[in-house]
């Protein structure tokens, strides 16, 4: 990739006898959404700690910007952490005056969503509101780099759908985007995908990429609690979407046998499998002796 904006290059975190990143290697370049995927624990966070240095790495090199995460690379990079970074006890005008002091830029106007708000204290906003806060003090100097964990977490389909547009305007102006989320329907935003499990990078590439030839198993029946536990018990890479069973990777007739010595009728139908699914398959994979 030309022009790399930020990278990893084997690097690998240890807390005492705990690993919990282990040899990871990737790369964000400009213009481009890069989602990082993966259930809590995978190491994702740390990760994204390391790569701005705000945490050391144990061994591996990280690169931000042409060279290590320091100060001066930091002010070209817009970070939303899970936390927001936001100071509870200030206001949003506040807020935002401290950050574009920060930074030595000029202090961002607020947008007509947040104008009510301005003398506020930021913890006596809603979420969504918060989130936008975020998203303003970070975008405010017109970063290079944007990192943001998590950052639509908690907040409504329209607030989601609203900080995605912002997040691909970043990108269509050059802005290179690391983000994680848990959200299915997000990481088809992303024009690639890193999924990480059990602290490695298991799987990389788009949706298509990831999924592979992966197929799944529909499971109908109106018992669908006790078809749920018995497929369970037989050690299936069983999901549930309300009602709806979902069986990653698995043999039909075999499922079959197992429903059946339960005293449960359900039919049965092979279907392509999710993302969601497939990162599940991997995860048992990367825990897997």
């Amino acid at each position: 990739m030309t022009g790399v904006l930020l990278q990893a290059g084997h690097v690998t975190r240890r807390f005492g006898a705990f690993t919990a990143v282990d040899d990871v290697s990737m790369q964000v370049g400009p213009g481009e959404v890069v989602g990082l995927l993966g259930a809590n624990g995978a190491g994702k966070t740390t990760l994204i700690r390391m790569l701005l240095g705000l945490i050391a790495v144990t061994s591996g090199r990280v690169d931000l910007l042409g060279g290590p995460p320091d100060r001066e690379r930091r002010r070209r990079l817009g970070y939303v952490p899970q936390g927001l970074g936001l100071y509870g006890d200030l206001t949003v005008q506040e807020n935002l005056s401290f950050s574009a002091r920060a930074y030595g830029t000029a202090e961002p106007a607020l947008p007509p969503a947040l104008k009510a708000y301005a003398d506020v204290l930021v913890r006596e906003l809603p979420l969504g509101a918060q989130r936008q806060v975020a998203f303003l003090a970070a975008l405010a100097h017109s970063p290079q780099v944007l990192v943001l964990d998590e950052p639509t977490s908690g907040v409504d389909a329209l607030a989601r759908a609203a900080l995605w547009d912002t997040i691909r305007a970043q990108a269509e102006g050059g802005t290179g985007v690391l983000v994680t989320t848990h959200y299915m329907q997000e990481a088809q935003q992303c024009d690639r995908l890193l999924l990480m499990a059990d602290g490695r990078l298991v799987a990389e590439g788009s949706e298509a990429d990831i999924i592979g030839s992966t197929t799944a198993v529909a499971v109908r029946t109106g018992d669908w609690a006790r078809a749920f536990a018995a497929l369970a018990a037989a050690g299936a890479p069983v999901m549930l979407a309300g009602r709806a069973i979902r069986v990653a990777n698995a043999d039909p007739a075999g499922l079959a046998g197992v429903l059946e010595a339960a005293g449960i009728e359900a039919s049965l139908e092979p279907v392509p499998a999710t993302i969601s699914e497939r990162m599940l398959m991997l995860s048992r994979q990367a825990k897997a002796p």
